[in-house]
């Protein structure tokens, strides 16, 4: 079964770190495209970064660009976030997703059952 198992989240104040991971089963990630989304309460869901089976970082929103950082380890098959100084407007489902092509361009075809992150004091 082709699967994606998140961890990582819960609850934060602000200023604070987490990291998030996405392990697949099932599948090799190998040099596919891995990006990382989030959908608040009431909102859509956005992109909030992108890297490439190649390793290019696409960062999607301009404030968290300077806070979060998306990395990988094709070894342990495994996507992750690091997410510094946190903001209660980061409070989020996050997601991963996965499409199966190197670059961060198109549909995305696999996704986690996402992960609750919550910001608060």
């Amino acid at each position: 079964q082709l699967q994606f198992v998140e961890s990582g989240g819960g609850l934060v104040q602000p200023g604070g770190s987490l990291t998030l991971s996405c392990t697949a089963s099932g599948f090799i990630l190998g040099n596919w495209a891995a990006g990382w989304f989030r959908q608040a309460p009431g909102k859509e869901r956005e992109g909030v970064s992108c890297i490439s089976g190649r390793g290019e970082i696409t960062n999607y929103l301009d404030d968290e660009k300077d806070r979060f950082t998306i990395s990988r380890d094709n070894v342990a098959n495994t996507v992750y976030l690091q997410m510094n100084a946190l903001k209660p407007e980061d409070t989020a489902v996050y997601i991963c997703g996965v499409r199966p092509g190197y670059a961060c361009i198109g549909s995305y075809d696999f996704w986690g059952q996402g992960i609750q992150v919550t910001v608060s004091s």
